[in-house]
């Protein structure tokens, strides 16, 4: 009220051209998100936000594009398992084409710069394609569960299981990220605006109760199958140890390694984001501030850069190829 009342009594000030922006900016954004502006970060707080989305863009356009190029031109790595590899490479490279250059270019400016349509779509997408994500990590680890376990499934030329996952993800994160479209819940503005998703601030009936499904079958429920099937790998792994070759033993400590780093990476990639909602949502509306809220997204969008290096490039097959 303070603001409002200095912005009023000043609307006649020699800076009224300064009010009249401000003011103009808050009735866009009042049209972009249906609600009051948030606190916005200051202009060297959007230049070390859009820095980073400039590094995590170009970082995760090029490693994507590297490993679906080793894909095309390599026939040996052309195998089911590599075939989900693929998918979350082809979805987290559409989040560098079509999501990042928008929120990068929104923050060089300090504000959303593509409108209220531009917003929905955004959100859509980058909710759409993260989610393809985080099922397909979910799917990959489960196929590698059962190619282990059960060795009738370690048919190298059987790409069903694996096309059938693909398409279960996909489908999956449709099915989730469509419903906002048609009013359970809404996209809108995030953060400090220059960035758009599911809404987490409107304190309904109707948003929580998808915010609360979104949260356990989309981010609980795919971390649930990556422990369960990896937990259960490597306690395989551990009774054969003792009897097992040196030779052995150290593939074995790799795939320890390897696990121990996909699921830490999944941890700091997207439960901050969960939380960060999940406190935006229940929690009184000053809780989160702009930093606080921005710094889960980024992190969120991180994991385009993270992805190809702990599937793929910690790889050896795929190193060996794209170093040739």
């Amino acid at each position: 009220m303070i603001v409002s009342n200095v912005n009023l009594s000043c609307a006649r000030c020699p800076g009224e051209g300064v009010v009249a922006t401000a003011a103009a900016s808050t009735d866009a954004y009042d049209e972009l998100s249906g609600s009051l502006p948030p606190p916005s970060l200051s202009p060297t707080g959007h230049l070390v936000v859009a820095v980073c989305l400039g590094f995590i863009g170009t970082s995760g356009f090029f490693s994507n594009f590297l490993v679906l190029a080793l894909f095309c031109r390599y026939r040996a790595l052309r195998t089911p398992m590599n075939l989900l590899l693929v998918s979350i490479s082809a979805s987290d490279l559409m989040v560098s084409v079509l999501g990042t250059p928008f929120s990068f270019a929104a923050s060089t400016q300090g504000r959303w710069l593509i409108g209220r349509t531009g917003c929905v779509w955004y959100g859509f997408v980058n909710a759409c394609l993260g989610i393809v994500s985080l099922i397909s990590l979910a799917v990959l680890s489960y196929e590698r569960y059962c190619t282990m376990m059960l060795p009738t499934m370690a048919d190298g030329r059987d790409f069903r299981p694996a096309l059938g996952g693909i398409c279960f993800s996909w489908f999956y994160s449709v099915a989730w990220t469509v419903p906002p479209l048609l009013g359970w819940s809404k996209y809108g503005p995030e953060g400090p605006g220059t960035t758009c998703s599911v809404d987490w601030r409107t304190q309904t009936v109707n948003n929580i109760s998808y915010i609360i499904c979104l949260f356990t079958f989309c981010l609980v429920l795919p971390f649930g199958v990556i422990l369960y099937s990896y937990g259960r790998l490597l306690h395989a792994i551990r009774q054969v140890s003792s009897v097992s070759s040196v030779v052995t033993r150290r593939r074995e400590k790799r795939v320890l390694v390897m696990v121990i780093t996909m699921v830490v990476c999944y941890l700091v990639c997207w439960l901050p984001y969960g939380v960060a909602a999940l406190l935006a949502t229940f929690g009184p509306s000053d809780l989160i501030t702009p930093e606080a809220s921005i710094t889960p997204s980024l992190l969120a969008k991180f994991s385009t850069v993270v992805n190809p290096f702990i599937y793929i490039f910690m790889n050896k097959q795929l190193v060996t190829f794209s170093c040739s």
